[in-house]
């Protein structure tokens, strides 16, 4: 009997988006003792983002004694109202169901009574809990939006990105904060020397910001929504320093310039680690040495952001060939100390720590004040922001910083917003993509599906 029911439904074990429009979604379908169940992966609530999973079924597959299989939709996990659901697979890798008996769906207060439940269900929280007037409205967007589906969905087949050994740490699913509402869910991969998160689910709402791609559909679900450049690590400077937002704008358009000018074929592109400048008296003493004909500066280096000195553009050239592999700037150093003629202070400048310190500057936004105080490394990367509806799309430069295996962080520079990222800790069975190519052709289709 076990084999009977597999047999046919075999195709529909793994990893699925159902196709809610810009919102976007989870489900996993697994063999559970002798039945095939649909569970909804959701977020946990706001701002618990290293918290589990919540999920919910939405539909099981079993097989009666006449060895007839029976689709079996679940109206909620506490009240398990079964009846029968239509489940047609309308191409290889899509499926789609529908509820035949949709009136079970309903509640005895209606739309009210069934928004209230919705809400409680996706935040956790009812309506009187929000007070901005704007994130209203998009809550009561998102449930009129998927509302009109009335339990038919199609879903489209999703894969876990395959782990290479060159990845600077595991890839997989994560959940985010993403603005002042909401987590969701994102798919990170690397790709060479870049790393890209996409997104899967997309929060109810966000902050009110309607470019801030936060939360509502500005950005929606199969869309990117990170990019990072692994061959262009960033330097932090010292605790002090780190609480200032200039100063860490600085590094990060520095590097961000030296990007834009590689993309017009300008000189200075040369991808390589951005370190901390000088201080304003470091500066200054640099300008009096300068004028008194002294050579040379202070020895935290050159700053990343100042194009035209010529310091910064050696530690580029210095580091272009060590970037993409993540070789620290002093292990570059040392290695052609033996040809070329250097200062002992660069020469004997330490590698950089196996962890630093790490704080985010003043006013910068973070939903949830527990984050790590200490990173691993960082890197320049830019976030998507788009206007409502994914209008003028556009990437804004920031700063990708690694905590550990299971933990990463956006610097939104713009928004003055931080992003958490905890990786998923549930087992999603037949999830794998079998090969890489079958992998990068299902991100292309994402992309396609809410373009």
């Amino acid at each position: 009997m076990h084999s009977d029911l597999l047999h046919p439904y075999r195709n529909v074990l793994g990893l699925w988006q159902p196709d809610i429009g810009p919102y976007g979604g989870l489900l996993n379908v697994v063999v559970e003792g002798l039945f095939v169940i649909g569970w909804m992966y959701l977020p946990p609530h706001d701002p618990r983002v290293e918290d589990p999973m919540r999920r919910r079924p939405l539909f099981r597959i079993s097989m009666w004694e006449n060895n007839k299989a029976s689709v079996e939709c679940i109206s909620s996990p506490i009240n398990l109202f079964l009846y029968l659901r239509s489940f047609q697979t309308v191409k290889k890798d899509e499926f789609s169901t529908k509820c035949n008996q949709t009136d079970h769906h309903r509640m005895p207060g209606g739309r009210q009574e069934e928004f209230r439940t919705w809400l409680e269900e996706e935040w956790g929280r009812t309506l009187e809990d929000i007070f901005h007037e704007h994130t209203q409205e998009l809550i009561l967007m998102k449930f009129i939006y998927t509302s009109q589906y009335d339990n038919c969905l199609t879903y489209r087949r999703i894969y876990l990105p395959p782990p290479l050994p060159t990845d600077l740490l595991r890839p997989g699913l994560f959940k985010g904060t993403y603005g002042s509402h909401g987590l969701e869910i994102v798919m990170l991969s690397f790709h060479g020397a870049t790393a890209r998160a996409t997104k899967l689910t997309v929060s109810p709402a966000g902050r009110h910001d309607t470019r801030s791609g936060h939360g509502d559909p500005n950005v929606p679900a199969g869309q990117l929504t990170l990019e990072v450049d692994l061959s262009r690590p960033v330097v932090l400077p010292d605790l002090e320093r780190q609480r200032s937002i200039e100063e860490l704008s600085r590094l990060v358009l520095g590097v961000h310039a030296q990007v834009q000018r590689g993309a017009t074929g300008g000189e200075g592109a040369a991808p390589g680690p951005a370190a901390p400048g000088p201080s304003e008296e470091e500066e200054e003493e640099e300008k009096e040495e300068e004028e008194d004909g002294v050579a040379g500066g202070p020895s935290g280096g050159a700053a990343c952001g100042s194009s035209s000195s010529e310091a910064g553009d050696g530690a580029a050239a210095t580091a272009a060939a060590s970037g993409a592999s993540g070789e620290s700037p002093s292990t570059s150093t040392s290695s052609t100390s033996t040809s070329t003629p250097t200062t002992s202070t660069a020469s004997s400048t330490p590698p950089p720590p196996e962890s630093q310190p790490f704080v985010l500057p003043l006013g910068v936004m973070a939903r949830n004040e527990v984050y790590p105080r200490t990173c691993k490394k960082c890197f320049y990367g830019t976030g998507q922001i788009a206007g409502h509806g994914f209008t003028s799309p556009e990437r804004t430069p920031g700063l990708f910083v690694l905590f550990d295996a299971d933990r990463f962080g956006f610097v939104w520079l713009e928004l003055k917003s931080f992003s958490m990222y905890s990786r998923l800790a549930d087992r999603l069975g037949y999830a794998h993509a079998p090969d890489l190519e079958r992998f990068e052709a299902m991100l292309r289709n994402m992309q396609s599906w809410t373009s």
